[in-house]
């Protein structure tokens, strides 16, 4: 635990995996569900561009949960291109055309999700957008990740 000299409060700094990344939990808030609120890290850096849900033979699927599904396997493919995985990351930002879609849709993300990140939440940012430069595109997510040196 640390202490912010400009407010006098305890701030929680927890370990989150053995990957070399923290958890920024201040004191005295609420627990996140499913994102952190901070993160972390020392180490080589890895970034994603926006990563859609297209397969290796650039097919898109239709339906928002699949376009999800393959969009994490893509960030994941990419993360073990940049020597990292889904323990390494601290930041994903999410951008969706429908945000009732999404909200419609928690639990079934989560376990897509846990599926192929595991239990790791990094911080992240959702934000509804009106297109993505792929017209059928329902989802785009970056991603940052921090291996240890």
């Amino acid at each position: 635990m640390s202490v912010n000299p400009s407010k006098g409060q305890a701030s929680a700094v927890r370990s989150e995996n053995d990957a070399g990344v923290r958890i920024l939990q201040p004191s005295g808030w609420p627990m996140p569900k499913g994102y952190a609120n901070g993160m972390t890290a020392e180490g080589r850096v890895v970034v994603t561009g926006g990563v859609i849900g297209w397969d290796v033979n650039g097919h898109l699927p239709s339906d928002f949960l699949a376009q999800v599904r393959q969009t994490l396997r893509n960030i994941a493919d990419i993360l073990a291109e940049g020597g990292a995985g889904p323990e390494h990351l601290v930041r994903l930002t999410w951008y969706v055309v429908d945000m009732d879609e999404y909200l419609s849709s928690l639990k079934a993300l989560g376990q897509i999700y846990r599926e192929i990140f595991g239990a790791h939440y990094p911080a992240m940012a959702l934000v509804q957008v009106v297109r993505l430069v792929e017209k059928a595109a329902r989802v785009e997510i970056e991603a940052t990740a921090v291996v240890p040196r």
